[in-house]
């Protein structure tokens, strides 16, 4: 997929999280929902987090500062597709987990502003990013620039169903 296509479907899906964040009562945003796991506001410290974590190592694959490195034909599968295997669940790294904590709504949309605002500002250095220069991504493997602009797009729409579920939960 052309990155320009991944940088508008990124935008649109950061569109989705402003839009349910305007919709969630603040007190509900720190609840434990009730099938447990994450409140509305650990998905967002931890997505937006993530995003801007993403972004600045996409920022140095695109420098130059990362190896040669392959990627695995599983990641690339994953890229390819654009979904996590629906059986698999994926642990958040250990020191992803520890950054993890509950926002208010409006740290949110901070977080929200910081991550459009990095992925436009460093957006075109994609364009000119060698394909061989990777940085590590803690489960993935090595990533390049546009890899890992995929993956920011995949890793958001992922926690967005995430969103979803805990959604239904309040309602049932």
């Amino acid at each position: 997929m052309a990155a320009a296509k991944v940088k508008a479907s990124v935008k649109q899906i950061i569109d989705s999280y402003k839009s349910k964040l305007s919709k969630y009562p603040e007190n509900i945003f720190q609840t434990t929902p009730p099938i447990s796991g994450w409140s509305y506001s650990e998905v967002y410290s931890h997505i937006f987090d993530s995003s801007l974590l993403s972004l600045i190592a996409l920022v140095n694959a695109a420098n130059g500062k990362g190896e040669n490195k392959p990627t695995h034909f599983v990641v690339k599968l994953i890229l390819f597709f654009g979904a996590f295997p629906p059986a698999q669940k994926y642990k958040v790294p250990k020191r992803l987990i520890e950054r993890v904590k509950k926002i208010s709504k409006a740290e949110a949309l901070d977080f929200i502003l910081a991550v459009e605002k990095a992925l436009d500002e460093n957006y075109p250095l994609i364009a000119n990013a060698k394909v061989d220069c990777k940085t590590k991504h803690p489960r993935l493997g090595y990533l390049n620039a546009k890899q890992w602009l995929r993956f920011i797009e995949i890793h958001l729409d992922h926690h967005l169903k995430q969103l979803e579920r805990i959604e239904k939960s309040f309602q049932a």
